[in-house]
């Protein structure tokens, strides 16, 4: 790899080459490969762990080895793009999540697979903050807006297409082809990036801060372990607060060292920006809500309705083909009247969306969830595109590696605050309500099968092979108990979406220059 990273040449451009909507195009087939892995991925997950003998847990570190690896490198990356090139950096990001989605389905063990995904999460890690800089330096000024429209746009159609493809090749081919799909895909989005791209990098960095990088490192490996264990063990348990011990202290001295590094990791003067803090926190929120939420709808289509993995993605297809057209709307909004009102607004709309789905009935019908799904699509696309562009946009073109890095971590670590907090909540409800939906029959169970009872009730599941006189007390108890905790973890949801909608009010729009940095702010 530094052999990789080597300063890039001054060779001469080619027709067409830095052509900022062949640049978008470029790009989006890369972050289009990394979508549809992480929608595909869970979708596969239940016949991975039949065919490879996975438990439960090995089945979570196939997802959260992943998120490891990019939430701790994802500013690292952004980084190394700023001083080596951005599309050098993206290149091998999308070499590299090709190949190493081609070693997985060529793998027969579990241990090898969960290594090979936190190996692709290192290579996601340098393709997308890659991507978010070669727009941003692609689309200056006013343009940013549309370009980020575009770019939620075909984010929208990635995932649309995700769990309906994921479903179809899982169960007509096998879980290896959900894996296989990347090689073609990353195939032609190198030859693409090849063509289409300029190089850029920073003249005014020269060396990476690697006292940054290893406790930034630190920090957000605390971090997110921290989230992905607390639904586990507690978290009020020793591990879990120490692990989040170590992020404050660690995190401490990651601040205290960029204050003094010369050519910091992170320069904190991006922060001193109000709108940059805002974006980041918007971005957080947003994905808390997202996220979380889907997470627990899977469960609810699969393990309460019965849903086949392709029924599940065409009932979640309302989302995330809304987004297909909202995002591009959203853009040419967020230009027009700034993006106070489009965030504040989507949060709203967000907010609503949530709600109507904590109303939702056990015999809830396509209908039911399709309408807040279609208000989802409206409410997350403004939060999205104006959030990106006030991350991305905001900072100068020298740091906008780093700023996708934040943009990047902001939505990875909202996305698994927001899965293991409202699991926590959910898990919490359904143990509270699981033996009174029982009655009676929960006096002849014993204690232990009971708690074992209660943590597949939290995924709306019961256990197969029951004595058909029990099947219809533990199945009716398992699934009235995780929708209760369903519920409660959409009012959560809706009050993180209203919180969201008061921040975006102090977002500023401020004069933009073609070519420069944005300021919003």
């Amino acid at each position: 790899m530094a052999q990789a990273l080597a300063a890039p040449s001054e060779a001469p451009e080619k027709p067409g080459q830095g052509h900022p909507w062949l640049t978008l195009l470029a790009v989006s087939l890369g972050v289009i490969m990394v979508m549809l892995d992480g929608t595909v991925v869970a979708i596969a997950n239940p016949v991975i762990g039949q065919e490879l003998n996975a438990s439960l847990a090995d089945l979570q570190w196939v997802t959260s080895g992943y998120l490891l690896a990019l939430a701790v490198f994802l500013i690292t990356a952004g980084k190394l793009g700023d001083l080596f090139g951005h599309k050098r950096v993206f290149l091998i990001g999308v070499a590299g999540f090709a190949l190493t989605s081609l070693a997985i389905g060529l793998t027969s063990s579990i241990e090898a697979l969960i290594a090979f995904r936190v190996l692709q999460g290192l290579f996601g890690a340098l393709l997308q903050p890659a991507a978010l800089a070669l727009l941003r330096l692609a689309f200056p000024g006013d343009r940013l807006n549309m370009a980020m429209g575009a770019w939620g746009g075909i984010i929208g159609l990635s995932s649309a297409a995700g769990p309906i493809v994921g479903g179809l090749l899982v169960e007509n081919v096998s879980w290896q082809s959900v894996f296989f799909i990347n090689v073609p895909v990353g195939a032609v989005a190198l030859a693409m990036g090849l063509w289409a791209l300029r190089e850029n990098r920073s003249k005014l960095l020269a060396r990476v801060d690697w006292p940054g990088v290893l406790l930034l490192s630190i920090t957000m490996f605390s971090l997110v372990w921290a989230i992905i264990k607390a639904p586990e063990w507690g978290w009020g348990d020793t591990g879990t607060l120490l692990s989040l011990g170590a992020t404050v202290v660690v995190g401490a001295a990651f601040l205290f060292w960029q204050s003094r590094a010369k050519e910091p990791l992170l320069p904190l003067t991006l922060f001193r920006n109000v709108s940059f803090s805002i974006g980041t926190g918007l971005m957080i929120l947003m994905a808390f809500s997202m996220f979380g939420a889907m997470f627990f709808l899977t469960f609810f289509f699969q393990g309460v309705h019965g849903l086949t993995p392709l029924e599940s993605g065409i009932r979640m297809l309302p989302m995330s083909a809304g987004m297909i057209v909202a995002s591009p709307l959203a853009g040419l909004l967020i230009g027009k009247v700034g993006p106070r009102i489009p965030i504040a607004g989507g949060m709203l709309i967000t907010a609503t969306a949530m709600f109507l789905m904590s109303r939702l009935s056990i015999e809830a019908e396509f209908i039911d969830s399709a309408i807040p799904f279609a208000l989802l699509a409206f409410g997350l696309s403004p939060v999205f595109v104006g959030a990106t562009e006030i991350i991305v946009g905001n900072a100068p073109p020298s740091l906008a590696g780093v700023a996708g890095g934040v943009q990047n971590s902001a939505m990875q670590v909202g996305g698994a605050l927001g899965t293991a907090i409202l699991g926590a909540v959910v898990a919490a409800k359904v143990s509270d309500v699981y033996v009174g939906y029982l009655g009676p029959a929960a006096a002849a169970i014993p204690p232990d099968q009971i708690e074992g009872l209660k943590g597949l009730a939290s995924v709306g599941m019961a256990p197969p092979g029951l004595p058909e006189q029990v099947a219809g007390v533990i199945t009716n108890a398992s699934h009235l108990s995780f929708m209760d905790g369903l519920h409660l973890g959409f009012m959560v949801s809706t009050g993180v979406a209203v919180l969201a909608a008061v921040l975006a009010l102090l977002v500023k729009a401020g004069r933009k220059t073609e070519g420069a940095a944005v300021h919003i702010g």
